[in-house]
């Protein structure tokens, strides 16, 4: 993982004075920002404007040589002055973390004041930067024997200008960088091949989590202390895998004693064949990200930890390998839930709503303020939504707003979908209390009406992340929905 750090350089600054390897500083359209007239006493700057290489377009950048105690300067082009908004600064910093990933600088300086309007404020702006520079520097490397070359950038500083005291800029950085490091926790777990991540895996990495701090504790229940608990419905999806399933809790007690948890709650299928049910081949090597609701979890936890929340916060993950056996549950079989729910399994490939269902019937006893499961759930999610958005079903409407809310600020965004009886009405069973799946139509939507009927009794939320949580092409997890939980949870710290 990269070593990259964040520091605030001082405002009072002045820009031809500042020595570093890389200044970076704005140009709006083929005009120099403030801090660049300041930089370009020579008037080095406005003659590669003149001809006419660079236009200025939001995240285009061009690397010069030095200036005054500036090795070299990087352009970043911010588009035109009057219409920088939030969606244009996240392009432009889209443009400077891409510039830094191809640029052997180890050191750079990023002159942010000129960056700030109404719309563009400063915290949210020196969040964004880390962040989004962190993310970019995530490389894979665990199954490569020539893996790429690492970010040569160690440190970067920003000028944030004069609006932000040093204290506040600073942890603006630090939480946008913890932010960071947690999506790259959480597409490492998901990049890892089945053959790694495990159920076994998963249990491990959770237990790093509380290595060394008193305020994170890990328990894992193995399949035995499940069949004690009733958890027949999540020990279905295991039973024809030689990997054991477990059930991860880890809580984080940032908050007061006895205050009621967040609690998160990942959907850990390490590899879905589909069971006896098996999926077709193509794209099946995908389904390796069929885990990612529970490296979300493990993400967010990570990104809370390092950004010490003042709240209680307590992840469950449900991890299993859906595989088919001769011990494999058959279509048709009929399961008890730790609820004492019975379940008719009328297909085998509906199994991360098999393994939720037990989890949220355990969340009930930890007394919750609010729980969110997350879950590559249904591929019906995918031909509603695509990639850009999350689905956001709940059960009470200010969780539901609130999560929204934490998605738009982020662009890690949701959209809420229905919960109506007439679809709950399509899992209907002649020989069970419930079916596992609902039918051809709304399938999403019927997965998540099979869940809220195990989430009664406190506020709810379900993230079907099948569409957001990796690409196909190129290949890769994107570490969603980490930026929209960590928000919703820092907003719920700051009360």
């Amino acid at each position: 993982m990269s070593t990259l750090t964040f520091n605030t350089a001082r405002a009072s600054a002045d820009p031809a004075k500042s020595k570093t390897r890389c200044a970076i500083v704005a140009v709006f359209g083929n005009e120099l920002s403030a801090t660049a007239e300041a930089l370009d006493s020579a008037g080095t700057l406005r003659a590669a404007l003149k001809l006419g290489d660079f236009k200025g377009k939001p995240g285009e950048t061009q690397l010069l040589p030095g200036i005054g105690n500036a090795d070299r300067v990087m352009l970043l082009g911010c588009g035109e002055r009057a219409k920088f908004n939030p969606a244009v600064a996240r392009e432009t910093v889209q443009g400077l973390s891409t510039a830094l990933n191809a640029c052997s600088t180890t050191e750079a300086l990023l002159h942010a004041a000129d960056l700030l309007n109404d719309d563009v404020e400063g915290a949210w702006l020196l969040e964004l930067v880390a962040r989004t520079v962190t993310v970019g520097s995530y490389r894979y490397t665990r199954t490569l024997s020539k893996p790429k070359d690492p970010l040569a950038l160690k440190k970067l500083a920003v000028n944030p200008g004069k609006g932000l005291s040093s204290q506040q800029a600073q942890a603006a950085l630090d939480q946008g960088a913890a932010l960071g490091r947690g999506i790259n926790y959480t597409r490492e777990l998901g990049n890892l091949p089945g053959n790694i991540c495990t159920p076994t895996y998963l249990a491990s990495e959770a237990r790093k989590l509380s290595r060394g701090n008193s305020k994170v504790r890990t328990q894992v229940l193995e399949e035995k202390k499940m069949r004690e608990l009733g958890m027949g419905s999540l020990l279905s999806v295991s039973a024809g895998s030689d990997e054991p399933a477990k059930l991860i809790v880890i809580e984080y007690r940032g908050g007061k004693s006895g205050s009621a948890p967040q609690v998160l709650v990942g959907k850990g299928i390490t590899f879905d064949s589909g069971g006896i049910s098996i999926k077709p081949g193509a794209k099946m090597d995908e389904m390796k990200y069929d885990m990612c609701g529970a490296a979300s979890v493990l993400g967010t936890l990570q990104a809370v930890i390092d950004m010490a929340l003042p709240l209680n916060v307590t992840g469950i993950i449900a991890a299993a390998e859906n595989m088919p056996s001769g011990r494999a549950t058959k279509p048709g079989d009929v399961v008890k839930s730790m609820s004492g729910t019975t379940i008719e399994i009328l297909n085998t490939d509906a199994e991360g709503r098999l393994v939720l269902c037990d989890a949220l019937t355990f969340a009930r006893r930890l007394k919750p303020a609010a729980v969110i499961d997350i879950a590559t759930l249904t591929g019906a999610c995918v031909v509603a939504l695509g990639s850009h958005a999350s689905a956001v079903y709940a059960n009470n409407d200010a969780l539901a707003e609130q999560l929204l809310q934490a998605g738009t600020v982020t662009h890690d965004r949701g959209w809420r979908m229905p919960l109506w009886e007439d679809y709950r009405k399509q899992l209907n069973s002649n020989f069970a209390d419930l079916a596992n799946i609902g039918g051809p139509e709304g399938g999403s939507i019927t997965a998540a009406c099979f869940l809220a009927a195990f989430a009664e009794g406190y506020p709810w939320a379900h993230l079907d992340i099948a569409g957001s949580a990796w690409n196909s092409a190129p290949k890769g997890a994107t570490g969603r929905p980490v930026a929209m939980l960590t928000r919703y949870l820092q907003d719920r710290a700051a009360g």
